[in-house]
C-alpha cells in the first residue's frame, strides 16, 4: 500500500484559498478511492471529499460543495484539494486517505492515512 504525505496547509483569512496536496509513494489502482477528511478542534473526523482513482468521479460533503475541488494526477500519484472561499468553520487538521475498497464512507474504509496538515481560517 502507498504511503501518503500531505502538504499545503496554513493560515488564511476568511474568503481565502489554499491547495492541499497528498503524494502517494506506492501504487494506486483504478479501483481505489482517495479522499480527504478533516478533524476540527474538539470534534470527530468528518468526510470532506473523495475521488475514484480510475475514472475520477468526485464526491463532496454538503458543507464544502461549490467551494472545494478534489482532483488527481495519475502521473504524479498525487491528489489535490483546492479550497476557496474558506470559512472559520473549515479550520481543522486535514487528512488524506486511501480506500482500497473504493468506498469513501465510512472512514473505516480508508486503510492508509497521511499525517495530516493544519488549516486555520481566521475571521
Amino acid at each position: 500500500q502507498a504511503d501518503l504525505v500531505e502538504s499545503g496547509g496554513g493560515a488564511v483569512q476568511t474568503g481565502g484559498s489554499l491547495r492541499l496536496s497528498c503524494a502517494a509513494s506506492g501504487r494506486i489502482y483504478s479501483s481505489h478511492t482517495m479522499g480527504w477528511y478533516r478533524q476540527p478542534p474538539g470534534k470527530e473526523r468528518e468526510f470532506v471529499a473523495a475521488i475514484r482513482w480510475g475514472f475520477g468521479q468526485t464526491y463532496y460533503a454538503d458543507s464544502v460543495k461549490g467551494r472545494f475541488t478534489i482532483s488527481r494526477s495519475k502521473g504524479e500519484n498525487t491528489v489535490y484539494l483546492q479550497m476557496t472561499d474558506l470559512k472559520p468553520e473549515d479550520t481543522a487538521v486535514y487528512f488524506c486517505g486511501l480506500s482500497t475498497s473504493g468506498y469513501y464512507l465510512p472512514q473505516t474504509e480508508f486503510k492508509k492515512w497521511g499525517q495530516g496538515t493544519q488549516v486555520t481560517v481566521s475571521s
